[in-house]
Parts: C-alpha cells; structure tokens; sequence
C-alpha cells in the first residue's frame, strides 16, 4: 500500500525542482512529491509544470538520475 502524499507547497516545489537540476539526481520520494503536484487539483504555475516535464524528459534522456 502507498501512502498519501501530502499536498506541497508551491516554495517547496520549487525547492525540489532547483535541488534536482543543481545535482542531476532525483529521489523516489521528490519523484513522487511532483507527480503528486501535477496530478492534484492545486494549481501549479505554468512554470513549474514545464519544470516538473523538464524533470522527467531529462530522466528519460538519462540527464537526470534516479536514486533511493
């Protein structure tokens, strides 16, 4: 069973994608935090949503690494 994610702020979102694109590494837990973000029906600005696809392409690319 998955927890629920709690709903994050927009400052933490933000803290989340600058740490990610600093150190080329994202967690399972920040993974889960902005799929989170971008499913829930708290609006995201459209920057961040092209941040968080920014994130996930650059995953895809193998820019960005996945680690636990």
């Amino acid at each position: 069973m998955m927890k629920q994610i709690e709903p994050q702020s927009k400052a933490s979102v933000e803290n989340i994608l600058d740490r990610i694109f600093a150190v080329r590494q994202i967690n399972r837990r920040d993974q889960h935090t902005l799929m989170a973000a971008l499913l829930s029906k708290d609006s995201l600005s459209e920057k961040d949503r092209c941040q968080i696809n920014r994130v996930y392409e650059a995953i895809q690319k193998g820019l960005i690494r996945i680690v636990d």
